[in-house]
């Protein structure tokens, strides 16, 4: 009897698993990375500012440091090395940093049409190599924003070992951000060398001021990097939202010329799944937020996406499009690609634009379903099953309740990997100290990586 019962105890404690497990080993990885980054920063919306109050912080000129006095910019440096110097998101504002917004800015200039074409195009060849089934979208994705990218850059369609080589150093920076594995350098190395080697085949003019091997770190960073692997996160949020809402898909696969419905998903997949958790800004002065608050010079502020994005907003957890034909976006807590005050994302312009296209084109051949967990970070990677569009309706209910299972179970050991290649990557970007290094000596530091 004794041993009966503790087997049923053990086992329905490992059965129990999935549903505390992850939840307490994330705790345990957010507690280690404050003890060994020490709790820097200001959040925001929280005690001191508000969510009233959020938009005009961000959008204030003190609020233009990037890297230069944040800890924390060691973590992120780290993550998105080689080159981090030169990524224009981490570029202290300057003469420098006008010089490059304004390469990038040459780069991705395309006509709204010109643009929506290239995504097809680019989501046309990807999808031909997959057939229904299994799929992650977020690696489903990446190929397709590779060569987008890739044709941005360089005017010409993307080939295959470019492709290989975009991807792979994409999905590297990824994994490691997600803490789902330990950074490659080799994979991404291979990258640089080949867009040393590419330089003089970009349609742009490169900044000046920049020597051949940054003008290379600023292309893979920014387009390779950035652009890709937040245009992968940004579709997989959006195809898991459709395909865990059946009246929406329905919806969008039954009126394809309904863009104005589109668009509305899109925004609130954005709303719901922002690509940022924390965006951080160094104060250059003092900012008077109110008659009792001021921000001194040097504090770290920490705007929170997610939060902001689900204050006052009626029941923001939900998915819900309808709600942008009763709110006007531009008056909603709701910023996806920042503020234009503040380093407003670049392609705000080309990539929504972009992201209708590959909807489209994906929608055009597959059916969507997933039951597996949709959070913010996705660590997951989206998986989805895809069936042709079009062919006979057949139950996927029993797969489904397979996906949900083998999910919650991989998060069970993804938990456990992510807290010892976080720890280990936390404890060796404060070793490496690249940005603190950097601007210590900005001549020799910043390379290692």
């Amino acid at each position: 009897m004794l041993i009966a019962a503790v087997t049923v105890a053990v086992a329905a404690v490992l059965a129990s698993l999935p549903s505390w497990l992850p939840r307490a080993v994330v705790a345990l990885r957010v507690a280690i990375f404050a003890r060994v980054n020490g709790e820097e920063g200001v959040p925001i919306p929280g005690d001191l500012v508000g969510a009233d109050r959020f938009r005009e912080v961000y959008s204030h000129p003190a609020a233009d440091g990037r890297s230069a006095g944040a800890p924390l910019s060691d973590l992120f440096w780290y993550w998105l090395a080689p080159g981090p110097h030169v990524h224009q998101e981490h570029l202290e504002p300057g003469d420098r940093y006008e010089e490059v917004a304004r390469a990038t800015r040459r780069i991705l200039a395309r006509p709204k049409g010109e643009a929506a074409a290239l995504a097809e195009r680019c989501a046309s060849r990807v999808l031909n190599e997959h057939g229904p089934g299994l799929a992650r979208l977020r690696d489903l994705m990446m190929p397709v924003w590779a060569e987008f990218s890739y044709e941005l850059v360089f005017g010409e369609p993307c080939p295959r070992h470019a492709r290989d080589l975009i991807v792979a150093n994409a999905d590297d920076v990824i994994t490691a951000l997600k803490c789902c594995g330990l950074r490659h350098m080799d994979r991404r190395d291979r990258l640089t060398g080949y867009l040393l080697d590419r330089l003089g085949d970009v349609r742009h003019p490169l900044p000046e001021s920049l020597t051949k091997q940054e003008q290379a770190f600023y292309l893979q960073g920014t387009f390779f990097n950035t652009a890709v692997v937040q245009m992968s996160e940004a579709m997989a949020h959006l195809l898991m939202a459709i395909a865990q809402h059946p009246d929406v898909q329905r919806r969008l696969a039954g009126d394809p010329a309904d863009d104005a419905y589109l668009d509305r998903v899109i925004e609130e997949s954005m709303r719901r799944y922002p690509l940022f958790g924390i965006a951080h800004r160094i104060t250059s002065a003092d900012i008077a937020v109110d008659e009792r608050t001021t921000l001194p010079a040097g504090s770290v502020l920490c705007f929170n996406y997610p939060e902001f994005h689900a204050t006052g907003f009626d029941d923001p957890d939900r998915f819900d499009p309808g709600r942008w034909e009763r709110i006007a976006v531009r008056d909603a807590n709701h910023i996806p690609f920042g503020v234009t005050a503040n380093r407003p994302c670049p392609a705000r312009g080309v990539a929504p634009v972009a992201m209708r296209a590959v909807t489209r084109e994906t929608l055009r051949r597959f059916a969507l379903a997933s039951s597996a967990a949709h959070t913010r970070s996705l660590p997951n990677r989206g998986p989805c099953l895809l069936a042709p569009r079009g062919a006979p309706a057949r139950r996927a209910g029993g797969r489904l309740v397979l996906l949900r299972l083998r999910d919650g179970w991989e998060d069970v050991w993804r938990s456990l990997v992510q807290l010892v290649c976080g720890t280990y990557m936390v404890l060796d970007a404060r070793r490496q100290r690249l940005a603190a290094a950097y601007f210590e000596n900005p001549r020799t530091a910043g390379e290692e990586g």
